[in-house]
């Protein structure tokens, strides 16, 4: 992994010219693009560093440092985005991400013909549609533009409405433990997650136990069921999806 780290930076460096990052040609160069010592000196890293990351020796790079890199190496949202993968590391630009308009979300799920809604990394619903709503209305009954977001971790435990709505809530309370823990993996230490694990772990004594377990499944859908108490029992197979341009989004579907 760290040698097609290396590989990938070292490949980059050498596509860009110092004209382009506003250094002198230099006269005649050995090896096309960047040397190692220009791009070690505009990311403010050692030469050393640099040449031992490019070696896949086992060095970190840090989530600003590989930010800092993208924009030097001129990469584009893909490449980036493959950057942060090979590294195992957040992109800090998805935090500033997280603040844009959410109407293009909102025009999906809107699209959708069944519940649908879209979660966080944290699961917070940033969006959701009127059938959605109409199933979840305990959870999802806030104003798009309220200062906190509707947590489905949060109503599931601190809300008694989920008791009676969600079929078999006991079965539903461990399995949605146990996927949240696959889902947030390496970001459970980023201050919000922290937050909100503390927060319920403190509230909810279901929650503690079933976080202390340390289980750990997939988020694989399946049927769901429910008891409405306007609709009365009502079946969906779940299927979620995470967006190609936002891999801290995942949009959730009930389809009857």
């Amino acid at each position: 992994m760290h040698t097609k780290l290396g590989d990938f930076i070292r490949a980059h460096r050498e596509r860009i010219t110092p004209e382009t990052v506003g250094l002198p040609a230099g006269g005649r160069r050995r090896t096309p693009g960047l040397r190692r010592e220009e791009l070690a000196q505009l990311c403010d890293v050692s030469p050393t560093w640099l040449t031992w990351l490019e070696q896949g020796r086992d060095v970190s790079a840090s989530g600003n440092l590989l930010a800092r890199l993208a924009e030097v190496l001129q990469l584009s949202a893909a490449e980036r985005g493959y950057l942060f993968s090979l590294a195992e590391r957040l992109d800090p630009q998805h935090a500033h991400n997280a603040a844009e308009p959410a109407q293009p979300l909102q025009a999906m799920v809107d699209a959708i013909a069944a519940p649908a809604y879209i979660l966080d990394r944290q699961w917070d619903a940033v969006a959701w549609n009127a059938d959605a709503l109409a199933l979840f209305g305990g959870w999802l009954d806030v104003a798009s533009d309220a200062p906190v977001r509707p947590n489905l971790l949060r109503f599931m435990f601190r809300n008694a409405a989920a008791r009676g709505l969600i079929v078999d809530w006991d079965e539903r309370a461990g399995r949605l433990v146990a996927e949240f823990r696959a889902d947030i993996g390496k970001h459970a230490g980023q201050p919000a997650i922290a937050a909100l694990i503390a927060e319920l772990a403190q509230d909810s004594a279901e929650f503690q136990a079933l976080w202390t377990l340390q289980d750990v499944v997939g988020r694989d859908g399946g049927l769901r069921r429910f008891q409405h108490p306007r609709m009365g029992e009502l079946g969906f197979t779940q299927a979620t999806l995470h967006l190609a341009q936002r891999h801290d989004l995942k949009l959730v579907m009930l389809l009857p």
